[in-house]
Formats: structure tokens, C-alpha cells, sequence
């Protein structure tokens, strides 16, 4: 149910122009066009912000933000308009718009075919800096006397504003960026990355970019798939001038580290010494990685501990696990990803090594899909119990039997910051058929009358717990996972 402030300031918000109000009315102001899908009156409400900052996630909350950048930028205002947002007002008080934080506004996927929120932030960009090119000139005339010399003093140049935003570059997005980032380009809207995720351009591309980013703020890069080696090798020493880069995913990438040639040996141990030089990282993301036995290779060049490690998918072998728990990492990992990890070759002690020294730190710990079954939990559980910080748990798509999910419940009721865990559907909900097979692999299907029944039973062990701040489910999309940077 709206408060009373707020439906106040949804009939405010219905007429147009706005009525003069004090500054502490903007955040609910702000709020309520939002909700109400009121474009004209945001843009209104932004171009006479009075306070330095304006941060849509602190404004808006956990509220949908997509959109909410090529609703700002793209339909109306005009170049005119958006220069407004940047030349300064309330001079009496000092006080105008310094920052917009656009920061965490995801793009609208009915938007992306046509404006990404990227593509929309660097054509406003494009277009302010050029009206602003255009009105000094104009300024510049109508101060010249007759004879050519100036008369009166110059107009002061407003301090402009930093828009920081995460980018999302793909193919229709590059352009407009390369000329809102060109070198020599000073606009009245200074754009500042703080995430950097590319998709379909090419490693060239990339680094044409990461040039003539600022490096103030950029605190992740993700990489767009199947780069390889040589790729990286071009990337990676650009990312050393980022000071703030702390995350850097490079996922499915054509690194196929099970089958060295001598060339590409050489070219993964200078891999290993660029990513040493980024002296910040601590979240890694090596998803769907061929490593297999050359995990120590890629690691071994880091000065700082890891907090954050994904090795989804990557064919690890036992001397993948033993040099991670001999290594600084294990006792600062916070998050650790092994989807797809098949603990049944020869995994299961040294997978129990590392989490017993991961055990004081550990918050996340996934593995989805992990080739595990009640065996191999039960040896484990000691370990797991150990994790006294966990707050996350995924262990969806492996293959459990009801009694054992009941009983890790049971157990793990006295991990005090457990919040989430994603379990798997029971091996005693599923049913053969016979019937249909393919290279003697008999196809199971879900009785969902059984699962139904055992959704209800932990729904009311987790009742009778008292523990209602603990959330168990099967439907892995509900949730979101934690990020790196929310831990």
C-alpha cells in the first residue's frame, strides 16, 4: 500500500508543468513518475535536480529500472533540453547536478533491438557535447565587436557532469561509444564506466575502448565468449590502468588448456603474468574453461588472495583442487562456483580438502549440476557443517534422494546465515520410461505429484525449524544469485 506521501505525490506528478517545491520533495517526486510511467515529468524532475547527486538505485530501490535510460535520453528531451541537466543553477546556493548514477539500470530487452541504455547514454553524450560546440561558437560571435576583438568577459564554463553507468557494448552500442570516448572529446556529459561488458566485438575493439575509458571507477570487465589466448593476450595489459578493477570474467573461452601445444604453453604463461600485474583482482570468472590440470598455471602469478573464484564447467582434475587448497586463495574465498563438477572421478577428497580451508571464509558455495549423490554428500557434510559463514548453497540438479535433502535441512538449520538453498528435485520424485530410450539411457520424467508432496514436507520442516528467514527451493530461477560485490 502507497504512504500518504506518496499518493500525494502521484497527483502532483499528473500535472504538467510542475508546481515550485521544496528540494526534499524530488526523491518521492522522482519516485512517483517512475511508477506512473511518467516520461515528460522525469525528464522535468532531472533537469532541475537540486541536490549534486542523483542515484537511480538509491531513488528507485529494488523497483524494475529497465528502460529508464533511453527514456531519459532517446524520446524528447532535445540536445537543448539535455544540456539543461549540466549547466549550472541554483548558483545563489552553489548547488547543481553533478552526478548522475545510472549505475545497476539493466537494459530493457524490448528496447535492445532498436536503444540500449548503453547506445542512448553515448548518443546524449555525442549530441550535448556537439549543441555545446554549437552554442559556444554562437557565444563567441555575439561577443565579438566590430573590429573582431573580444568585448566583455567570457562566459564561465559550467562543471559539467559524470554520468556513471555500466555498459553494455555490443555491435549497435560500439560506434556511438568510440565517438562519445573519443581522445580530444570534452562534453558537459562526461561518461564513467563502472562495469564493462562486451558482447559480439572483437578483441581490438575492446581494447579501442578501454583506452579511452576513464580509468577512475571501472570495478568489473566481462569479456564476450570464446576469445582465445591470443585475444587475451591483446586484452589483458590494458586492464592495468584500472586501479578499481576488481572483477574480470572470461567465460567459455577457447582456451583449450587439456590438449598445450609449445606455442600456446608460452602464450598461457604470459597470460598468467598479465593478469599478476592486476593488483586489485579478487573475483575471477573462468566458466566453462577447459583448464584440466592447468588451473596452478593460470593462478600462480597472483600477488592477492581471490575472494571470488567461478570454475563452472571446466574439467578439473584433481591437481586442479590440491594446488587451489595449498593456495593463498582458499582460506579468502567467498564465492566459489563449480557448476557442472563431477565429484565422482577422484574429486571428492581433495574437493573436501579445499572446502575444509575455504571453510572460515566461504558465503556462496554452487554446485549446480555436480555429479554427486548421497554418497558422496554424506562424506562431505562434516566438511560443509564447518561453513559457519554460508549464506548460499546450490546443490541443484544433482542427484539426492529425499531422505538425504531432509537431513542436510536438518542439519544445516544451525548455519546461522543460511538464507537461500537451491536443492534438487528428489531421486524418489522421478519416473522411468522405459519406452523411450537413447544409447540405453532411459529417459526419467518428473511425477509431480510426488514432487508436490515433498515440497510440502520441507516446507514444514522448515516450519517446525522456526527458521523463517531460510529459504529452500527447487525452482533455481526465483532466485537470484549473489553478486561479488553484495557479499
Amino acid at each position: 500500500m502507497d504512504s500518504l506521501l506518496l499518493l500525494c505525490a502521484r497527483r502532483i506528478v499528473a500535472q504538467r508543468p510542475l508546481p515550485a517545491l521544496p528540494a526534499d520533495f524530488y526523491p518521492v517526486l522522482f519516485q512517483a513518475a517512475f511508477l506512473d510511467g511518467r516520461a515528460l515529468v522525469l525528464q522535468d524532475l532531472v533537469a532541475t535536480w537540486p541536490f549534486p547527486v542523483l542515484n537511480f538505485q538509491q531513488l528507485l530501490g529494488h523497483l524494475d529500472c529497465a528502460g529508464m535510460i533511453p527514456t531519459l535520453t532517446v524520446s524528447k528531451p532535445s540536445c537543448g533540453r539535455m544540456q539543461e541537466l549540466v549547466e549550472p543553477r541554483h548558483q545563489s546556493s552553489g548547488c547543481w547536478l553533478h552526478v548522475l548514477d545510472m549505475t545497476a539500470v539493466m537494459d530493457d530487452p524490448e528496447w535492445r533491438s532498436e536503444w540500449t541504455s548503453t547506445k542512448a547514454l553515448a548518443r546524449a553524450c555525442v549530441e550535448v557535447s556537439r549543441h555545446q560546440q554549437k552554442f559556444q561558437r554562437r557565444g563567441s560571435k555575439r561577443h565579438s565587436g566590430c573590429s573582431g576583438a573580444t568585448t566583455g568577459e567570457a562566459t564561465p564554463r559550467p562543471p559539467g557532469m559524470d554520468v556513471h553507468a555500466d555498459l553494455v557494448i555490443d555491435r549497435i552500442a560500439y560506434g556511438f561509444l568510440c565517438e562519445a570516448l573519443q581522445p580530444g572529446a570534452v562534453g558537459l556529459l562526461r561518461l564513467k564506466c563502472r562495469e564493462f561488458q562486451a558482447v559480439n566485438i572483437s578483441a581490438l575493439e575492446i581494447v579501442t575502448l578501454l583506452e579511452s575509458l576513464d580509468p577512475s571507477c571501472l570495478r568489473r570487465v566481462e569479456l564476450p565468449v570464446y576469445l582465445g589466448l591470443a585475444d587475451l593476450l591483446m586484452i589483458l595489459p590494458h586492464l592495468s590502468r584500472f586501479p578499481e578493477l576488481r572483477s574480470l570474467k572470461v567465460r567459455y573461452s577457447k582456451l583449450d588448456l587439456e590438449h598445450l601445444t609449445p606455442e600456446s604453453a608460452i602464450r598461457l604463461r604470459c597470460v598468467a603474468r598479465q593478469l599478476g600485474m592486476l593488483s586489485g583482482l579478487r573475483e575471477l570468472n573462468l566458466n566453462s574453461t577447459r583448464l584440466s590440470g592447468n588451473l596452478h598455471q593460470i593462478l600462480c602469478d597472483l600477488q592477492a588472495p581471490l575472494e571470488s573464484l567461478d570454475l563452472g564447467n571446466c574439467c578439473l582434475v584433481p591437481d586442479d583442487l590440491t594446488f587451489l587448497s595449498q593456495s593463498i586463495h582458499a582460506p579468502a574465498l567467498k564465492r566459489l562456483d563449480l557448476w557442472d563438477f563431477n565429484i565422482s572421478q577422484d574429486l571428492l577428497e581433495p574437493f573436501r580438502l579445499l572446502l575444509e580451508e575455504a571453510s572460515a571464509s566461504l558465503l556462496h558455495l554452487d554446485l549446480t549440476h555436480g555429479r554427486m549423490d548421497d554418497s558422496h554428500l554424506a562424506a562431505l557434510l562434516p566438511t560443509l557443517l564447518c561453513c559457519s559463514r554460508l549464506r548460499f548453497l546450490g546443490l541443484y540438479g544433482t542427484s539426492l534422494s529425499m531422505a538425504m535433502i531432509k537431513n542436510l535441512l536438518q542439519k544445516t538449520l544451525k548455519l546461522p546465515d543460511l538464507h537461500l538453498v537451491a536443492y534438487p528435485i528428489p531421486e524418489d520424485c522421478y519416473k522411468w520410461d522405459q519406452t523411450k530410450f537413447d544409447r540405453n539411457i532411459f529417459f526419467k520424467f518428473v511425477d509431480w505429484e510426488l514432487l508436490s508432496a515433498a515440497e510440502e514436507d520441507i516446507s514444514q520442516l522448515l516450519a517446525n525449524s522456526g527458521r523463517t528467514d531460510l529459504v529452500w527451493t527447487f525452482r533455481t530461477f526465483d532466485h537470484g544469485a549473489l553478486d561479488f560485490f553484495s557479499l
